[in-house]
């Protein structure tokens, strides 16, 4: 089966597309600009040369179709026909609590993904898009769902709930949700493969770190609890999001600056974190080299992303009662050496040593960091979203036509 995988922002669309008999990726690519007569296709085909074209894709439905027809490219594509794509799956941010796991797209996952619009206003209505103009190009295809949030509904009730009115819970579903649910999964999977011992047994606190940035305590192959919130916004400082904070931080700033509901939001999640105290970026390769320059900022940025990370680490290993294996993903945890090095130096009440020879090897595969005596295993795992997604697709659809037979 050949699956493609379609993650839709508001003004950008990014696919892979597997052969799912061996996991290999046939192209993937990105559409930019989407709704400009500027709109930018990068296509990459797997052992072919990379191709650009600018072009007028005022919405997704053309944005897929020009994926398509570059798929179909007798010199750029890497398929006869479109009638070769067995299956399209979608990265959705917010499942809320109805979905547990990866669904087909029916119309009534699309009104429950609507309705969730609330929940996450700049995500989901980029996928309904999304999914609406797979239909319209591939009207016979049978589509997924994967969600963000779908890995976290194991966490329990006294870990997902608020101490808050009871009935904001009720009412309007107001509690944790936590987010990168596909990457945790697959990388607590993908370390427990590599130490070569079951998932059931490990007790593993896995590190999603890039721009926005989350930790998961996955207990048994399960997550038992995650740093993200309602939204996106909560738990560790990130390149442009606050993070933890005083809620009563919010009303008082409100009040002092005379500044909307937008406008705090924009701050919170747009105009702080890392950014906000290096004032000069966001990248975390920007903070690193102003840290070695000496620059004040920078540094002070730098140890505030640290000291929470490691203080999430601790409570983590506590809420599990011990742990077994830290796993570093994305941008930040795949490739910032000083990041895992100051972090783990500063756990050693837990036993935590890593190889300062092998934290610095930069390598696309999974691989340990710690050292022989370190009573916590540390890997670098890469993390790969989309084959978790393109996995679930291929699963439920097998799962459907055989049902269906």
């Amino acid at each position: 089966m050949k699956v493609l995988v379609i993650n839709a922002g508001s003004s950008s669309l990014k696919y892979q597309l597997y052969n799912m008999e061996d996991e290999s990726v046939l192209a993937k690519g990105l559409v930019e600009r989407i709704g400009m007569d500027s709109s930018i296709l990068t296509h990459k085909p797997t052992n072919k040369e990379e191709v650009t074209e600018v072009s007028e894709i005022l919405e997704h439905t053309t944005a897929i179709r020009k994926v398509l027809e570059k798929l179909t490219d007798k010199e750029h594509g890497v398929l006869d026909s479109v009638d070769e794509i067995q299956a399209v799956g979608h990265r959705v941010v917010h499942g809320g609590e109805t979905f547990k796991g990866s669904a087909l797209v029916t119309s009534e996952a699309k009104a429950e993904i609507r309705r969730l619009f609330d929940l996450a206003p700049l995500h989901n209505p980029p996928a309904i898009m999304g999914i609406n103009a797979a239909e319209k190009n591939m009207p016979n295809v049978p589509q997924v769902v994967a969600f963000d949030t779908a890995f976290h509904q194991t966490m329990e009730e006294k870990v997902f709930l608020y101490p808050i009115p009871r009935v904001l819970y009720k009412k309007h579903h107001v509690r944790r949700y936590g987010a990168h649910g596909t990457s945790h999964e697959y990388v607590s999977k993908a370390a427990a493969a590599y130490l070569e011992r079951p998932i059931e047994d490990l007790k593993i606190i896995t590190c999603h770190i890039g721009n926005g940035a989350s930790l998961t305590a996955v207990k048994g192959g399960v997550s038992v609890d995650t740093s993200m919130g309602l939204t996106p916004l909560e738990g560790l400082m990130m390149g442009t999001r606050s993070g933890d904070l005083d809620p009563a931080v919010v009303t008082f700033v409100m009040n002092k600056e005379e500044l909307s509901i937008s406008e705090v939001n924009s701050m919170l999640n747009k105009h702080s974190g890392l950014l906000a105290i290096s004032g000069v970026s966001s990248d975390m390769r920007d903070i690193t080299d102003g840290m070695e320059a000496g620059e004040a900022n920078a540094t002070l940025a730098f140890e505030m992303y640290e000291y929470r990370l490691r203080k999430y680490i601790g409570a983590y290993a506590a809420a599990m009662n011990g742990v077994d294996a830290i796993v570093f993903t994305a941008g930040v945890g795949e490739n910032s050496v000083v990041v895992r090095e100051k972090v783990c130096e500063n756990l050693s009440y837990l036993g935590v040593e890593i190889d300062p020879e092998l934290n610095k090897i930069r390598s696309g595969e999974p691989r340990r960091i710690s050292s022989a005596n370190s009573k916590v295993e540390v890997l670098v795992v890469p993390t790969n979203e989309e084959l978790v997604i393109a996995r679930d697709t291929n699963r439920i659809v097998q799962e459907t036509k055989q049902a269906n037979n």
